[in-house]
Formats: C-alpha cells, structure tokens, sequence
C-alpha cells in the first residue's frame, strides 16, 4: 500500500479553507493508502483526531518560536522516510522542511500553491502597499526578498504544484516554474447548509433586519473597512440593513474602532471567528453576500455562500473570475469601488428577480466544483 505523508501549517480546530482541505484530502486519500500528517496547531491535542482515518501529529503553535519550528522539522524527518510520497499544503515551513526530507529519502515532492506568501507577509508587516500582481514585478529587499526567492526555489525544485485555479497557475510559473510541473484542481466545497428559514436564523443569531455578510480572515486585502465605510450611505438606502462580519485576525481592532467612531455600533456587528455550523446559520439569515477583495487565490467562501442560496457580490480579483460570471450567478465590481459597491448591493436587494438568479445558478455553479473532483483529481495527480 503506497504511503503518503502530508505536511501543512493548519489543521482543525483552526478553521479555514487550508485546514477544511487538509482534514477532507487526508480523509479521502486514506480510503485507499496510508496517510499521516504533520501540522502546527493551536491546541495541543484534538479529540476529534481519533475519529480520523490517519494519523494527525501536532506540533503546538504557542511553543517558543526556535523549538516550535525545531520540533516540526523533525517530525517531517521522522516520518518522511517510512513515506511514498511527500505533500506540502505549506509554502516556506512544510515547503522547505518537505524538500529537503523527500530529497533526502528519495522520495516524491509535491506540494500545493494557494497564493503568494511572500506578498501576504509583506502586506501585513507593512513593507508594501502593492497588489499582489504589481508585487511581482517589483524589487524586493530584506527578509521579503527571502521568503520570494525561497517559495520559487521550493517550487522550482517540486516534482509537482498543485494549485486551485488558472490565476495562481500563472502566477506559480512566473516564479519560473515549468508549466509541465503545475496541474490546476479546482476546490471542492461539502458545505453544509443550515436548514433554517431566515426568521429563525435571524432569531437564532440575534441579529434583525435586513443581513449584508461577508466572513474571512480579516487582513487588509479582503477590503472589509470598505464595507465599514458604506454602512452609513446603505442605511440610507435602507434603515433595517445590518452589516455582519465573521472572523478574527490583524484587522479586527481597527474594524471595532471604525464601528465605534461612525456610531453603528447597533448597526454593524464584527463577530470574530465561528466554525463551520454557525456559518452555515449567519448564511442562513443574509440577505446578501460580499466579498470586497483584493486577492483571492479561489474561494472556499464564495462555494459556500452559493450552497446555501445567497446572492454574491465579490470582486474580479485572482481567481474570482473563474467562478463568477457577471449578471449571471453574481455580481463582480472593482475592489474598494464604493460607489459601484453600493450600487451593487442596492440593485441585489431591489430586484427580486435578479437574487432568484443568482441564487439558482450559483448553487449549480457550486455542484461544478464538487469536493468529488477536486479529490478524485487529486488522489490521481498524487498516485501516478
């Protein structure tokens, strides 16, 4: 039986897209190999993990920073030689450490590209202001020249990239990365939606009125102070519109001072971060969805919102252009265009007709990226 060692930098309890897709492709891989996995975590153990079909092993995320990565490194080590196969789901730490024990026991090397990690770590550090695409053409210096040219290196060195969309596929190969290395699998979604009616969703997050949602990690790029910023002109447009956002990260303090400076405290609710089922309520009670980004790799979120019936309103960035068809199952307007964005959100709301198509051809959007094909393209890509 072949044997496969996935390595990643987040795992469950920490909810995102890159923890959902480790836990799901570990599940799904261990129908039919051996699978283990390596993981920083925020706990330092997980009941649920013995309810896994592989073995998950932590590495405690609040250890001192030398021994955290130390003892990681090791792990990946320990583990890589009794291993086929070696799976990155992690950029510069599970991406480094990777290389260099498949390199060392012979073994394959693939790994799994979402983004740029070196232009995330510079945003929010505040070395650059550019968008990820200008970022790529830009000079580089310090510790953001590192991590650019060690992601490139890694990459360069794969024997293959996984990457989710035809955007990070360019972008991947503008490393200078051989296109023949890079296989595009689109993200699946098995979402659940609640089945609640709005009342009783609303009832049940204590939240009434008319819901704009929009959840992520809340980071510069996803454009939430935008959406902070246009609350006051919507109220005008509608007094019972109320602006719900879920998700916790760097952004959060300045997202609670916006709130607080513009009075809307009882208009505008920043909820931190809620695990999958209370999703699937806040969407459950929304009106309307929007996703004001920047930079999208793909979106776990926008599959989600089109399983559960919510109109969208996202942007064209990355790979966003590849789910959303304009006036067809959602509506795509330029990142922080407050304007257009209004416009949009107003439009959504008046026509009923308009949220019905939406909401019809996005969850048919959604079935077309099925978790089916994303694992069943995976295990293929990972076994030839």
């Amino acid at each position: 039986m072949k044997k496969i060692l996935i390595i990643t930098g987040i795992f469950p309890p920490d909810i995102g897209g890159p923890a959902s897709y480790a836990k799901t492709v570990g599940q799904k891989l261990s129908e039919n190999f051996e699978i283990s996995a390596v993981t920083y975590s925020s706990v330092r153990k997980y009941a649920e993990d013995k309810g896994l079909k592989f073995k998950v092993v932590r590495v405690w995320r609040k250890n001192f920073w030398l021994f955290r990565h130390l003892s990681y490194f090791f792990k990946v080590m320990s583990l890589a030689g009794r291993n086929d196969v070696v799976f990155s789901l992690s950029t510069i730490n599970g991406g480094i450490t990777g290389l260099m024990a498949a390199r060392f026991f012979k073994k394959k090397f693939f790994i799994r590209i979402v983004g740029d990690y070196a232009w995330q770590t510079a945003v929010l550090k505040e070395k650059t202001n550019l968008s990820i695409d200008d970022f790529q053409k830009s000079k580089k210096k310090g510790w953001t020249s590192f991590l650019f040219k060690a992601q490139s290196f890694v990459c360069r060195r794969a024997d293959r990239i996984v990457v989710p969309s035809e955007y990070i596929s360019k972008l991947v190969q503008g490393w200078g990365v051989s296109k023949d290395k890079v296989r595009v699998i689109y993200n699946g979604s098995d979402f659940r939606p609640a089945l609640l009616s709005k009342e009783d969703a609303r009832k049940k997050i204590g939240v009434s009125g008319n819901i704009i949602f929009s959840y992520g990690r809340l980071v510069p790029w996803k454009g939430f102070r935008m959406l902070v910023k246009i609350m006051p002109q919507l109220l005008k447009i509608n007094p019972f519109f109320r602006l719900v956002i879920a998700g916790d990260g760097p952004e959060r303090k300045i997202l609670e001072t916006m709130v607080n400076n513009l009075g809307l405290d009882k208009k505008v609710y920043i909820i931190g971060r809620k695990n999958p089922d209370e999703i699937a309520e806040l969407l459950s009670a929304s009106d309307v969805f929007v996703l004001n980004t920047s930079y999208e790799g793909f979106s776990h979120e926008i599959l989600e919102v089109m399983l559960s019936g919510v109109p969208v309103i996202t942007t064209p960035a990355g790979g966003n252009k590849e789910i959303i068809h304009q006036g067809e199952n959602g509506f795509l307007v330029k990142y922080n265009d407050e304007f257009n964005l209004m416009e949009a959100i107003k439009t959504v709301w008046q026509m009923p007709e308009l949220q019905k198509r939406f909401i019809e051809n996005g969850r048919e959007t959604a079935k077309y990226f099925s978790v089916e094909k994303m694992l069943e393209k995976t295990v293929k890509l990972l076994t030839s």
